[in-house]
């Protein structure tokens, strides 16, 4: 289990954001912190701590009024930590590659691996000719509905029709190299990591998978070690004292 940092862009700057919140309409989200900092002080921030395989999430939807501002705050922290980290929001075949040559480590997909709720086959086999197995993560970002985890899109607003579970990730396995999974509900809120979720990870445990959400305190990363069995890495957002939170950024990259 290691820590797995995160730059986070909203509306052209680095922020924190209740996950659950975040809409398209006006660009709006809940803020928990706004960075004062741009996106390439983080990335050299992590790159001094030789923090490997974070990740840079653009929360911005191409049509966005703040889409290019967004874009180029990701791509200057990709400049400035060449290899470090990754990058996800609103990459498909035709642009995945772009990012892979501005130094990602690798691409970041959800949205473009489903269509109407569904899952495309057709653009997963697209994105795998484009970059690569290896270089490709799958964000299967999740929320609860009806007692179920299901996967999440669209920068989180739109349920697809599949569910979160051993079956899946064995699935979504044969097409790229790790997950990356959200979980959305207690996203932003610092109130307690999924259980569920994190259970389900660590009792499948077949690819390197980064949990995100919920976590506040060093009992939660206990808690998460424990029922991950120590194959879960973990990343931290609003709880992080880099993001106004009260969990210190240099205890962390100790563990």
């Amino acid at each position: 289990m290691k820590f797995r940092p995160c730059i986070d862009i909203h509306n052209g700057q680095v922020k924190q954001i209740v996950g659950g919140t975040l809409t398209d309409v006006g660009d709006m989200a809940s803020e928990n912190f706004v960075a004062k900092q741009d996106a390439a002080f983080f990335a050299n921030l992590y790159k001094k701590h030789n923090l490997q395989g974070g990740h840079i999430i653009l929360l911005n939807g191409k049509d966005s009024p703040f889409y290019d501002a967004t874009k180029a705050q990701a791509v200057s922290a990709l400049k400035a930590y060449p290899g470090g980290l990754q990058i996800g929001g609103g990459i498909n075949d035709e642009n995945a590659y772009e990012y892979l040559e501005q130094g990602a480590e690798k691409i970041i997909v959800t949205s473009f691996v489903f269509k109407n709720g569904q899952i495309s086959y057709e653009n997963l086999e697209k994105l795998v000719k484009a970059v690569g197995k290896e270089k490709l993560v799958l964000d299967l970002s999740c929320r609860k509905k009806e007692g179920q985890y299901y996967i999440v899109t669209d920068r989180w607003q739109k349920y697809t029709d599949v569910v979160l579970n051993e079956k899946s990730l064995d699935y979504f396995a044969g097409f790229c190299n790790e997950f990356l999974i959200h979980a959305v509900d207690v996203e932003g809120k610092a109130a307690g990591i999924e259980t569920q979720v994190a259970s389900l990870l660590g009792e499948w445990g077949k690819l390197p998978v980064t949990y995100a959400g919920g976590i506040h305190s060093f009992e939660d990363l206990e808690q998460l070690k424990l029922l991950g069995k120590g194959k879960v890495d973990f990343t931290i957002g609003s709880a992080l004292d880099l993001f106004g939170g009260k969990m210190e950024f240099e205890k962390i990259v100790k563990i």
